[in-house]
């Protein structure tokens, strides 16, 4: 029996997806849930098990092409015997012929007429939300847009046919005002890679839409420090990962975002939108790029539950297993690049949030400790905090009161009965 395999829903939101890979060709046997190729959409690269046991008979879509939600993207022939005689066949390409149609054939004399796919009722060809947006950031009429060759179905555009577009545009732009010298521009040229063009095009649009402002604290962990060392053993014999700082710091800005609702808001046109619950995305560093999971409704989890619930989104995230769906909805955003060993940041904000933390390393420090008998001098644990938010919405004072609250979050912190 065949079976088709069709394109995916990956999320309420997505409506196509990319083809990045075939990790099988044509005559290959799969197994079922066996990881056979790899799906890109605007949200998230994802990996697709294959729906039954076969013998992979055909291919219909290319590596870089752009197919809709539901459409035919393969062929899986389930009976092994049966696809061993199609593989006999020299083309490494089987298509299936289609179904004939029910309808009495036209005359020979009467010309047949083809019409174009994905097209609306003017006529003009359909445009996916993808290609949408990347017109709209770069001012490209939607007069334009019907008039760039589409490489897709029925003559529609790509996302891959925008970006050439707009790469040639460039080129031409700026060999009339300036000529290159292209012997000079020597080394390896390389095309972006899916991941990489989204990050890219989300955060020039950020940059785009938001008034960034940045302001830094220090924060001393060393209560904190102190805790992780003398609990790390038990917990990563209890739980099976280890302790670290992000779920004492996811712990306090959810503190910090109860008191201050404009942080955890977003703006449509002229219109503050509150959000209900605090939607937390934390950035997570992969193969090739960078995600922002979200971990949703966290003023409703206690300690225990942030650190499973950390620990959980961020293995999902880096083996290619999290949803579309949980790639969106933050509210707020932190990104931790203390773990790379760097000390201090200013991240771009993730839109549509207003806010994001930026999460420094911990270091040993000599610091001036203030006290009733006098001024001594003690070694701490160090971190600085640093917040970009949109200063369209939030003040430089109501940013320095929420990142202070951070602060004195994680300095104060509670740390008895944690877990």
């Amino acid at each position: 029996m065949i079976v088709d395999v069709i394109m995916p829903k990956m999320g309420e939101s997505i409506t196509d997806g990319t083809i990045l890979e075939w990790r099988k060709k044509v005559g290959d046997f799969v197994e079922k849930d066996e990881l056979f190729l790899e799906i890109g959409t605007d949200k998230v690269d994802s990996e697709i098990p294959s729906i039954e046991s076969g013998i992979l008979i055909e291919i219909c879509a290319e590596i870089n092409e752009v197919v809709d939600v539901g459409e035919v993207i393969a062929r899986i022939e389930t009976d092994v015997d049966a696809a061993g005689e199609i593989n006999t066949l020299p083309s490494k390409k089987v298509k299936i012929k289609p179904l004939e149609s029910s309808e009495s054939p036209k005359a020979e004399s009467e010309p047949s007429v083809q019409k174009p796919k994905n097209k609306n009722p003017k006529g003009k060809i359909f445009i996916t939300p993808v290609v949408m947006k990347i017109a709209q950031a770069n001012n490209i009429s939607i007069e334009i847009l019907n008039k760039i060759p589409g490489t897709g179905r029925g003559g529609r555009v790509t996302k891959k046919d925008i970006l050439k577009y707009l790469e040639n545009k460039l080129t031409v732009s700026d060999s009339n005002s300036h000529p290159i010298n292209v012997s000079a521009l020597e080394g390896k040229s390389e095309e972006m890679g899916h991941m990489r063009k989204l990050i890219a095009e989300h955060m020039r649009r950020s940059l785009d839409t938001s008034a960034h402002v940045y302001i830094a604290t220090e924060v001393d962990m060393s209560l904190i420090m102190e805790f992780i060392n003398n609990s790390q053993i038990s917990f990563h014999q209890k739980e099976g990962y280890n302790l670290t700082v992000t779920p004492f710091i996811m712990m306090a800005c959810v503190h910090a975002l109860k008191s201050f609702p404009e942080m955890n808001a977003s703006l449509d046109g002229d219109k503050i939108i509150f959000h209900k619950h605090l939607n937390i995305g934390i950035a997570v560093a992969v193969e090739n790029g960078l995600m922002v999971p979200t971990l949703s409704k966290c003023e409703e989890m206690n300690f225990l539950g942030v650190c499973r619930k950390v620990n959980d989104i961020a293995q999902r995230t880096r083996s290619k297993q999290i949803l579309p769906d949980e790639l969106q909805g933050s509210t707020f955003s932190i990104t931790n690049f203390g773990v790379f060993n760097v000390t201090m940041g200013l991240p771009i904000i993730n839109q549509p949030n207003v806010g994001i933390l930026g999460v420094g390393t911990i270091r040993k420090r000599p610091v001036v400790i203030e006290s009733e008998k006098g001024d001594s001098i003690g070694i701490k644990s160090i971190m600085i905090l640093s917040l970009g938010f949109d200063h369209r919405l939030v003040d430089g004072a109501g940013g320095s009161k929420f990142i202070d609250r951070v602060r004195e979050g994680l300095e104060t912190l509670n740390l008895e009965n944690l877990f």
